[in-house]
């Protein structure tokens, strides 16, 4: 069946099964693959992606229920916000092995959309459904720190 989905802010049009998963969209169909498949089951945050400028879970949105939704991939983050975490992510060297990470950063801002200076708690508490494998988490939270510095600045 063809679905039209409005993905980083372009209209795209694609045929999916119902019940397809978005995640499989994003990477099957339109090559977008900066979306990673982690777990399939909401578990591990790979898969994360902005809808309504909110962080879901691609691999639990089926196809058929995002007709009307803009939806924003690691490929398609911009602003502010998105330019401090990148800015952050670069000068603290997060990346280990890199698989979670775009998920992380969709995560990371959607923390600092809702709340623009967090503490250490707040961003356990926000960032705690995104799994990763090398355990960069100290310096996950300490990029996110610093994201918000540079939001101030």
């Amino acid at each position: 069946m063809a679905y039209t989905l409005n993905i980083n802010g372009e209209s795209r049009t694609i045929d999916a099964a119902e019940g397809t998963p978005l995640l499989w969209v994003l990477r099957d169909d339109l090559k977008l693959t900066g979306t990673k498949f982690g777990c399939g089951i909401a578990a591990c945050g790979a898969c994360t992606v902005m809808m309504n400028g909110e962080p879901v879970r691609s691999c639990q949105q089926k196809v058929e229920t995002l007709e009307g939704a803009e939806i924003t991939t690691i490929e398609g983050v911009s602003g502010n916000i998105a330019s401090a975490v990148q800015q952050a992510w670069a000068e603290l060297n997060v990346v280990q092995c890199g698989y979670c990470q775009s998920g992380q950063i969709v995560q990371a801002i959607g923390l600092l959309t809702e709340n623009p200076k967090p503490n250490a708690d707040d961003i356990d508490t926000y960032m705690s459904g995104n799994v990763c494998r090398c355990a960069t988490y100290q310096r996950i939270r300490g990029a996110v720190l610093r994201a918000s510095e540079i939001m101030e600045a």
